[in-house]
């Protein structure tokens, strides 16, 4: 009876989960008329791709089309993924295999930093982004979202790397290997499943986000997807076709890249939640 009831509430919450998803799905396969009809019809009575085209063919802003603000974000992405990956992995092998002065404070640092609210960071980052010359530039993106996704990437990956018996690195190290030798053919293949699950953690944070890449960039060329989405929304309504539509579009790529590394990422939360 209660693993029955368990059952349930699990199929409730996962309907109440996927819902919204078929929903915009639905939506986006809906002529106009059908979506302002009022009826709450889920799936499309005359299903029409008029939308896709839309969005796909034409341009969003002159000269401008949506492969454009898609090629923006994944170039982000693909270097938030890489890059917070690469320095999460050298920082936690550094707190994992060195005793150093303020190693402790450091750790702490990691979980307290993502309490703040990250629209608090939004006029400090701005103001450091001028500074350093990197206004309207797709880098600021990537140094901003990598430096959001590494307190978790770190603290992740900080299990992984202290659950490799050092013996491993002592016994390659007799044998002749260099310390880069050992970070590469030992190290870096027994914490790959913590950087999968740390890469989709980054990927989603650098695709999705929107109110970072909207005040540091300028010039509409630049914009990634969640930015240029903005334009069906205007003053007195919404082009909620094109939307729908280029929400799924936008999430299709989190999907592909989750089904890359999803063996390796259940994998790797499961074994840093244990080891860590």
């Amino acid at each position: 009876m209660r693993r029955s009831a368990l059952n349930l509430l699990g199929l409730l919450v996962a309907a109440f989960a996927v819902f919204p998803v078929v929903w915009m799905v639905a939506t986006s396969f809906k002529s106009t008329p059908e979506i302002f009809s009022g009826g709450p019809v889920p799936f499309p009575r005359h299903p029409t791709l008029d939308h896709y085209r839309t969005i796909l063919t034409g341009d969003l802003i002159p000269g401008v089309t949506f492969v454009d603000f898609f090629r923006n974000s994944v170039l982000v992405a693909v270097a938030t993924v890489v890059l917070s990956g690469l320095i999460a992995l050298l920082a936690a092998t550094a707190v994992s295999r060195f005793r150093f002065r303020f190693r402790t404070s450091i750790l702490i640092m990691l979980l307290v930093v993502q309490m703040i609210p990250l629209e608090a960071l939004v006029i400090p980052l701005f103001l450091m982004i001028q500074r350093l010359g990197l206004y309207d530039t797709l880098a600021s993106l990537v140094l901003t979202y990598v430096g959001f996704s590494l307190p978790f990437a770190v603290w992740m990956l900080r299990g992984f790397v202290a659950a490799v018996p050092v013996e491993l690195e002592e016994a390659a190290a007799i044998d002749g290997a260099s310390r880069a030798q050992i970070f590469r053919r030992i190290l870096l293949p027994l914490v790959a499943p913590g950087l999968a699950a740390t890469s989709i953690f980054s990927f989603i944070v650098a695709w999705n986000e929107l109110i970072f890449a909207l005040t540091f960039l300028n010039d509409q060329t630049r914009y990634t997807l969640p930015v240029a989405m903005t334009f069906f929304f205007g003053r007195d309504d919404t082009a909620w076709g094109p939307v729908m539509a280029a929400s799924t579009l936008l999430t299709i790529p989190v999907l592909i890249f989750f089904l890359v590394v999803q063996r390796r990422m259940v994998s790797g939360l499961a074994a840093g939640a244990i080891k860590g």
